[in-house]
C-alpha cells in the first residue's frame, strides 16, 4: 500500500506542458477551443459562432480583395492639444499604442475593391485605445467621405468603438459633427454608404457615421449602443430587457437593416454594391 501511495503521489505531480497559444476560450460558451480551428473559421468560435474581435488589417484582408489596397491619410498624425494626462501622459500612451499594435491611429482609411467593385474604406482598429474617435480618425472618416464624393465611389466604413476619445476632450466630439456633415454630402448626390458594424460600437462612434450609413449591416452578437446597459438602467431606473443592444435585438426593433455572418460579409457587401450601382 505505501509503494502505491507513493508511486500516485509521484504520478499526481506530473504536469503536461500545453505551449501557450494553442487553445483559447470562447468570450460566449467558454468552451475552450484549438486555436488554429479558430484560426480557419475566420477568428468565429466553431462551437457557437461567436465572432472574436480581429484586428484592422485582419479585416481588410477578409473584405477586399487582395493587392487592391492603397492606402490614404498615413501621414496625418496625432497630438496632444491639451496636454492631457490620466494615469500617464496622453502622447506616451500613443506611442505606447502604435508600438503595441503597429499602427499610427485607431483607423486605416483607403481606396480598394471588394469583388472588382471600386471602393473607399475605413476600418477601425479596437486594439488602438479602444477605437475611440480623436482627431485624427474623425479627420481619416472625413478624407474617405470627400474621395469617395470627389470619385463617385461607394464607401465602407467598419466601426469598432468605445466612443470618442476623452483625451482630446472637446476636439473630439467636434469630429462627430464633421463626419456627419462630410456623409451628408455623399447622400446629398447619391452615392451609396455601407456601414458595418461589429463588437463594439458605442458612444460618439454609434451616435455619428456608424448609423448614417444607407445600409446598416452587423455581425453577429455585436454589442451596439451609445451608453452602456448599467449607465441606461441606473438613468431609467427600469431593467433592460434580456440582449439589450446585442445586434440581433436592434435588428429585430429596426435600428439595422441586416446581421451577416463574417465568412459571408465580402459577399454580402458586394451584392448590396451591386444593386445599388
Amino acid at each position: 500500500m505505501a509503494w502505491f501511495k507513493k508511486r500516485n503521489s509521484k504520478s499526481s505531480e506530473k504536469r503536461v506542458k500545453i505551449p501557450e497559444g494553442l487553445w483559447i476560450k470562447c468570450n460566449n460558451c467558454k468552451e475552450i477551443i484549438y486555436k488554429k480551428e479558430v484560426d480557419r473559421n475566420l477568428q468565429v468560435c466553431p462551437k457557437c459562432n461567436y465572432h472574436f474581435r480581429i484586428s484592422a488589417s485582419e479585416r481588410l484582408k477578409l473584405l477586399v480583395d487582395s493587392g487592391s489596397v492603397q492606402e490614404f491619410g498615413e501621414d496625418i498624425l496625432p497630438t496632444d492639444p491639451l496636454g492631457f494626462r490620466d494615469t500617464k501622459p496622453y502622447s506616451e500612451r500613443l506611442k505606447d499604442y502604435q508600438q503595441k499594435t503597429g499602427l499610427k491611429e485607431a483607423a486605416i482609411a483607403a481606396e480598394a475593391k471588394i469583388k472588382g467593385i471600386e471602393v473607399v474604406v475605413v476600418v477601425v482598429d479596437f486594439n488602438f485605445m479602444g477605437g475611440s474617435m480623436g482627431t485624427v480618425v474623425g479627420e481619416k472618416v472625413a478624407l474617405a467621405a470627400e474621395r469617395a464624393l470627389d470619385k463617385a465611389l461607394p464607401l465602407v466604413i467598419v466601426s469598432a468603438s468605445g466612443g470618442a476619445r476623452m483625451q482630446e476632450g472637446m476636439l473630439s466630439l467636434m469630429q462627430m459633427a464633421k463626419v456627419s456633415a462630410a456623409i451628408g454630402r455623399l447622400k446629398d448626390r447619391g452615392i451609396p454608404y455601407i456601414s458595418i458594424l461589429t463588437d463594439p460600437t458605442f458612444g460618439g462612434v454609434s451616435a455619428s457615421f456608424a448609423m448614417l450609413g444607407d445600409i446598416i449591416i452587423a455581425e453577429p452578437r455585436s454589442l451596439i449602443g451609445f451608453a452602456g446597459p448599467r449607465v441606461i438602467e441606473q438613468t431609467i431606473g427600469q431593467k433592460l430587457p434580456e440582449n439589450f443592444q446585442q445586434a440581433e435585438f436592434l435588428l429585430e426593433h429596426g435600428l439595422i437593416d441586416m446581421v451577416v455572418d463574417r465568412k459571408s460579409l465580402k459577399d454580402t457587401v458586394a451584392r448590396i454594391l451591386k444593386l445599388l450601382r
